[in-house]
C-alpha cells in the first residue's frame, strides 16, 4: 500500500518498478494499492511526512514498512515478503 497524503500525492515514480514485478511473479501473489492517509484515520500516524511510505501486508497483518522512495529496497522487500 503506498501510503500518502493528498497535498503530495501517490508516488508515481514507483508504479512501473510494481509493474514490472507484478508482471514477473503474477498477479495472484502481489496487489498493489494506494490509501490518502488524510482520510483513513487507521493510518493516522503516517500523516505530515513529505516522503511516500510503503506498507506490506501478508495474512491480515503489516509484515513490512519502507519510508521513501527506495526502489532497490522496494525490491528486495517485496520479493522477500513473497
Amino acid at each position: 500500500v503506498d501510503a500518502f497524503q493528498a497535498w503530495c500525492g501517490p508516488c508515481k515514480t514507483v508504479v512501473d518498478l510494481f509493474r514490472k514485478i507484478r508482471n514477473e511473479v503474477g498477479s495472484d501473489l502481489l496487489h498493489f494499492a494506494v490509501a490518502e492517509v488524510d482520510s483513513i484515520d487507521a493510518l493516522e500516524k503516517y500523516r505530515g511526512k513529505c516522503e511516500p511510505v510503503f506498507l506490506f501486508y501478508a495474512g491480515g497483518g503489516l509484515v513490512a514498512v519502507v519510508r521513501g522512495a527506495n526502489a532497490p529496497l522496494l525490491q528486495k522487500t517485496i520479493l522477500e515478503q513473497l
